[in-house]
């Protein structure tokens, strides 16, 4: 199995895990004399075989990340880990740079002047470069994603 296909199962346990943990708070009480519509003990047992799954899954995940390599050198794991701050930094810098653009209006003379502390056009560009450097990075992982199969 392809380490891609391998994160679909992932993304699909997940989504099974959530869908039961809704249905088991949907069943936690029930009105005396009534039954609730499934079983809390079959859900529970289906729960506790859907973490175990993706527990194994990940497991296989994780090492196969750590035991794949670009054409530089660089595991996937190291990648991952360069994407996740690359995503943060421009989060953080996108919210900076729309505090920044704005700088009001005044009615009169006499009010307060609000300048931007950065220089806005340049913050968007070398904001732009990183936001370039983040899709060429997701590509690559996806590439070796395709590419290579999951470690047993």
């Amino acid at each position: 199995m392809l380490l891609a296909e391998a994160l679909v199962i992932r993304g699909d346990i997940q989504s099974k895990i959530q869908d039961l943990e809704m249905r088991l708070e949907a069943n936690a009480i029930v009105q005396e004399g009534e039954k609730t519509a499934e079983s809390p003990s079959a859900l529970l047992k289906e729960l506790e075989k859907s973490l175990k799954s993706l527990e194994e899954l990940v497991t296989k995940i994780n090492l196969s990340n750590a035991k794949t390599f670009d054409d530089k050198g660089k595991s996937l794991t190291s990648l991952l880990s360069k994407r996740d701050t690359l995503k943060r930094e421009i989060i953080i810098k996108k919210n900076f740079l729309n505090e920044a653009s704005y700088t009001g209006t005044r009615a009169r003379q006499s009010e307060i002047v609000v300048k931007s502390s950065v220089d806005v056009a340049d913050f968007q560009k070398a904001l732009d470069k990183k936001s370039a450097e983040l899709r060429k990075l997701d590509l690559k992982i996806q590439r070796l994603n395709w590419e290579n199969e999951l470690i047993d």
